[in-house]
């Protein structure tokens, strides 16, 4: 095998390995620690921690370490978050979501520089295309990593299904499931959403070792990369200081369709937040058991999956209008639907009609508004796409902060508005698109040197 395919499918093993622990961990956070809010605001937390982290860790760690030791030491970090959910406490889960922020965001910036420094290397080598080998590389990461989410929460799925303390659940407990939830911790005091301490640890027992599986894979097996100080280094001088990223990132809110496109943005972090943070915990848990949140979460990755992949390639015939409409009536539809529905357990199949419903709309909001910002902002990628992290993070910590605080149907109503808003502020940036692309008497008068002035929002 050549050695550096052999490097990148260790790099996407070893990630396979470490988020089958995460992810099943993250499905489970606010239904299995749900005492106070504890789960979700672990969650708030370590996406906080995400964005600070992403403004200025990544360069230093990878200059300092090179791209194979920042990938072990942060993947560290995750197996510290699984280390804190064996005691969940407010004084060692919010440290260990702190710590795993920390080490997001240079896991992901030094498996990328990674894969793009073995493209390079092999396409010179081979006198190919250094693009094409890049993709080709990163199709063969992302064909591995996706699946995940399955296993993860297939793990935790059988593992809690062994719980001797399933009962029927009385209509009573069932009564606060659902959009008018009674705001109490029902989804613990139920027998049959509360397996016994041994599951659990049994659970978090194979999500660590699976965490440190993966540190292995890639202390034991991954090269450090030919020329991976010299390369990086080149990398990193490319690469802006902290400020003047920092700058470069909220400078790029003059451009007026970047501040139209904050709300759709935000959409993305706050519609993530309530399917992991509150469906979960007040549908699924709450009236058919917690071992039931993996099948549901496995519902979900695989159609957001199959749908990402589908509607990339239909895009190029249908445009992205017609695929954000169908996003937006799917989940409008949902939203409703959770206001008016009462969850109840002979409604089996229904409870994964929403998660399914979701990947749908989840699958376009994602690979339609990254392809949106690729095409608006082709000359300044770097600040826009720093953008998009920053307010769908926000989106997801500000879902996460309110969890606890509010009622589902009041979540549900914010997601609307949000929403709504986010297809209003959308709609402007297309017509703004139209009214400046070529052939408009506008952008013709602007081509011909007629007055143009800059819109700003700042």
């Amino acid at each position: 095998m050549e050695k550096n395919l052999k490097n990148v499918l260790v790099i996407s093993f070893g990630f396979l390995l470490l988020f089958t622990a995460y992810g099943g961990l993250q499905s489970l956070q606010s239904s299995l620690n749900s005492e106070e809010g504890l789960g979700v605001a672990s969650l708030s937390v370590l996406y906080a921690a995400l964005i600070i982290s992403s403004m200025f860790l990544p360069p230093i760690l990878i200059k300092k370490l090179g791209c194979k030791w920042t990938i072990a030491g942060s993947m560290c970090c995750y197996i510290a978050f699984s280390l804190g959910n064996f005691y969940a406490s407010w004084y060692t889960l919010i440290p260990t979501s702190v710590i795993l922020g920390l080490g997001g965001a240079p896991l992901w910036s030094a498996k990328c520089t990674y894969l793009t420094i073995a493209g390079n290397s092999y396409a010179e080598k081979a006198g190919k295309i250094a693009k094409d080998i890049i993709n080709q590389y990163f199709g063969v990461f992302f064909l591995i990593f996706q699946s995940s989410g399955i296993w993860g929460n297939l793990i935790s799925s059988l593992i809690l299904s062994q719980s001797s303390n399933k009962a029927e659940i009385s209509e009573e407990n069932l009564a606060c499931c659902g959009a008018y939830d009674c705001m109490s911790d029902t989804t613990n005091t139920t027998a049959s959403a509360g397996p016994s301490k041994s599951l659990v640890y049994t659970l978090l027992g194979i999500y660590t070792a699976s965490g440190v599986l993966a540190v292995l894979l890639i202390v034991i097996f991954l090269d450090q990369i030919k020329s991976d100080q010299a390369e990086t280094e080149k990398e990193i001088q490319k690469t802006p200081s902290f400020w003047s990223t920092f700058l470069a990132t909220f400078q790029h809110l003059k451009d007026k369709r970047q501040c139209l496109l904050i709300p759709l943005t935000m959409y993305s972090g706050f519609e993530q937040g309530f399917l992991a943070g509150d469906y979960t915990k007040t549908y699924v848990t709450c009236a058919l058991g917690i071992h039931y949140v993996g099948y549901v979460m496995i519902c979900f990755s695989a159609v957001n999956s199959l749908c990402s992949l589908l509607f990339g390639k239909i895009s190029q015939f249908t445009g992205r209008k017609l695929l954000f409409a169908l996003a937006t009536v799917t989940n409008t539809a949902s939203i409703i639907a959770l206001l008016l529905w009462k969850p109840h357990p002979n409604q089996r199949v229904v409870f994964f009609i929403f998660p399914a419903l979701w990947g749908v709309s989840d699958s376009i909001w994602q690979t339609q508004t990254n392809g949106l910002y690729g095409v608006l902002f082709e000359k300044h990628t770097e600040a826009a796409f720093a953008n998009y992290r920053l307010w769908e993070s926000c989106g997801f910590v500000i879902a996460f902060a309110y969890s606890t605080k509010l009622q589902v149907y009041i979540k549900l109503y914010i997601l609307l508005a949000v929403l709504v808003l986010s297809m209003v502020t959308y709609g402007v940036v297309e017509y703004l698109e139209a009214k400046n692309s070529p052939g408009t008497p506008a952008a013709t008068k602007k081509e011909n040197g007629g007055p143009h002035t800059q819109e700003t929002c700042m």
